[in-house]
Order: structure tokens, then C-alpha cells, then sequence
């Protein structure tokens, strides 16, 4: 055997095939989704890298394994320092190596933040499509949180056919808001206001988080008694008031009860898992429905195995030419 080659892929290539396929990249999370639930993938625990009197900062590993007809192994490395907003860079920034699953030699390293943001919105369109009352439509939106998740699940929403009559953005940082809502005036087509959470919500029949806060912060669940759906992409937002009330989906049940998310919380007030419905594939199966009398809150801790799945499918569709080769990359091998 020979050494293999070993490649650099970065954001740029990235972006091109995710804007060329944004449906495919749904129907890809969710088959992964059902590879995950059929044992066909392997998804350990993230590892939070956290660091001395910082309460903010981490750095996350999230290794994985696609186990098909074409496995592959992988790990993404992904940071998320907030800080970084206020200094014109972005809050989360990362790396995807990608295993030969014959030699584990690294076969690929991909830029990761591209992928996990396009894979973390086409989660959120999911759960939408599977979860909200009135398919492809959405009367009001709330988006709490205006950064790159948020818009990016937005266009999506959009590129896939979803109308959005009316949008109300909240966010610490009006200045933020205000530039979020003329992107999405311009660029997407949707009508946006500023608002405040206590009046934004009660209006809405689709609420987005995508922040980072690190306890929750929404108390009342009598916000929701009108039963929207909700994506809970930040994970950490909602009161246990709030998920004891509602319907609660997760992508992997052990994933999203740990690291205090909103719903470990909620496991160690009450001592069961209990009001979790299901996770993703059950309920795209079907074999729980949707409750339309409450809240329906979809709650994706961000499985690594979905982002193995697209740096597959990038680094299939990419014609050998496109790929940036590193000669020498690998030492000889020992022979004795």
C-alpha cells in the first residue's frame, strides 16, 4: 500500500458546494439522523476543552464515525469564543479531520465552521418540517440571537420554499439587530422589527434561538401557552418551567442531557427523562406525532456524526484536480 495523500480543503470550496446543494444538505442531516438511530453510525461524547477562571470560552471535540456501505471516521474541532463578535472575527472557528477507515490515516483536513454552521441550519429545518403546524409557512417568526446561525437557518428556510410573513429579532446588541434585520430585508425578502422577548414571543408561531448564553433566561412558560414551535439551537435558554411545559424533541437524548442545557437541567430538578418525546429519527418515522395543543421545542445538541456526513459528501462530489494535495505530509513508514 502506498501512502496516501493527504488534502486541505477550505472555506471557500466549502460554501460553493453548500450553496449549489442546500437540498441536499437537509435530506443528508436527516439520513444521518436515521443512520445514527439504526447503529450505522457512531457518535461518542463531545469533549469540552474548558480553561481556568474563563466561564465563556471552549474548545470542543466531537469525534464520529459513519459505519454504511462507505464508512469514514473523523473528528471536528470546533472553538467558540464570543468575544471574538466585537473584534470583527467570527465566534466560532474550526477544523474537520477525516480518517481513512482502512489505514486511519488522515485522509482531509476541512475548514469546520462553514460545515457545522450549515449542518447546525438545515438541523433547525428539520425539526421545522416535521414539528410546525403549517407546512412551508411561517406567519411569525421570532429569532432570538441575530448571528450566523440564526441568518443562515433563515436563508434556508427561505431557499427551501418556507414563506416568513413577518419577523421580530431580539438581541442584546440593538446596533446587531438592526443590521440582521437589513440583511434579511435585502437579501432574503422578509419584513423585520426590533422587539422584546416578552412581546415577541406570545406573537409568534415559529421562535429561534440561536445564542450564547450559558443559563437560561427565559422564565415563563405562559409565553408559549399559544404552543409554537421552537428551535432551540443554543440549548440553554429556556427555563425546565418552560421545557416541563412543552413537547421536547432532541437529536440524541444522551447528547442533549449533559453539559447544563436546558433539558439537564430540567433531569436533575426532576429526576427522569420523562418529557422528552423522542429524538430525531422517531419523530421523522412517525412513531410519535407532533403535539399541537403545546410548545413543540426541538433541541439539537449537534451531533459530530452530521458533520462527517457532509465533509463526506464534499469530498466525494470534489473532482481530484479541486483538491489542494500536501506533498511529503506523512514520514516514510518504519520498516524493521
Amino acid at each position: 500500500m502506498s501512502i496516501p495523500d493527504f488534502h486541505v480543503i477550505g472555506a471557500s470550496q466549502i460554501k460553493d458546494w453548500l450553496l449549489k446543494h442546500p437540498g441536499d444538505l437537509v435530506e443528508l442531516v436527516e439520513q444521518t439522523y436515521l443512520l445514527h438511530s439504526d447503529k450505522k453510525a457512531i457518535n461518542p461524547d463531545s469533549y469540552f476543552l474548558r480553561f481556568p477562571h474563563d466561564q465563556t470560552n471552549r474548545i470542543i471535540a466531537l469525534p464520529a464515525s459513519l459505519e454504511d456501505d462507505t464508512p469514514l471516521a473523523g473528528i471536528k474541532w470546533i472553538s467558540s469564543f464570543p468575544a471574538n463578535i466585537g473584534a470583527g472575527l467570527d465566534r466560532a472557528s474550526a477544523v474537520l479531520i477525516v480518517n481513512d477507515r482502512q489505514t486511519g490515516y488522515p485522509r482531509a483536513c476541512l475548514e469546520g465552521s462553514v460545515i457545522s454552521a450549515a449542518r447546525t441550519a438545515a438541523a433547525a429545518v428539520v425539526g421545522a418540517r416535521h414539528l410546525h403546524p403549517t407546512p412551508n409557512q411561517i406567519r411569525h417568526l421570532t429569532v432570538v440571537g441575530c448571528g450566523l446561525i440564526a441568518y443562515q437557518s433563515i436563508e434556508l428556510l427561505r431557499k427551501l420554499g418556507w414563506t416568513i410573513s413577518h419577523m421580530s429579532l431580539v438581541d442584546t446588541s440593538p446596533a446587531r439587530a438592526s443590521r440582521f434585520a437589513d440583511k434579511c430585508r435585502t437579501k432574503l425578502g422578509v419584513e423585520t422589527g426590533l422587539a422584546q422577548l416578552a412581546d415577541a414571543i406570545p406573537q409568534s408561531d415559529l421562535v429561534l434561538f440561536a445564542t450564547s448564553a450559558g443559563t437560561p433566561y427565559v422564565l415563563d412558560p405562559e409565553w408559549f401557552r399559544h404552543a409554537p414551535t421552537v428551535l432551540h439551537l443554543s440549548l440553554r435558554d429556556l427555563a425546565p418551567e418552560v421545557i416541563l411545559a412543552a413537547q421536547n424533541v432532541v437529536d440524541d437524548v444522551d447528547h442533549c442531557l449533559k453539559a447544563q442545557t436546558s433539558l439537564h437541567l430540567t433531569e436533575q430538578i426532576v429526576g427522569t427523562r420523562d418529557f422528552v418525546a423522542g429524538n430525531a429519527a422517531a419523530l421523522i418515522r412517525g412513531w410519535f406525532k407532533p403535539d399541537h395543543m403545546r410548545a413543540r421545542i426541538f433541541s439539537p445538541f449537534g451531533m459530530g456524526v452530521l458533520d462527517l456526513a457532509v465533509a463526506r459528501a464534499i469530498l466525494e462530489s470534489l473532482d481530484p484536480a479541486q483538491l489542494h494535495a500536501i506533498p511529503d505530509f506523512f514520514p516514510t513508514p518504519y520498516v524493521a
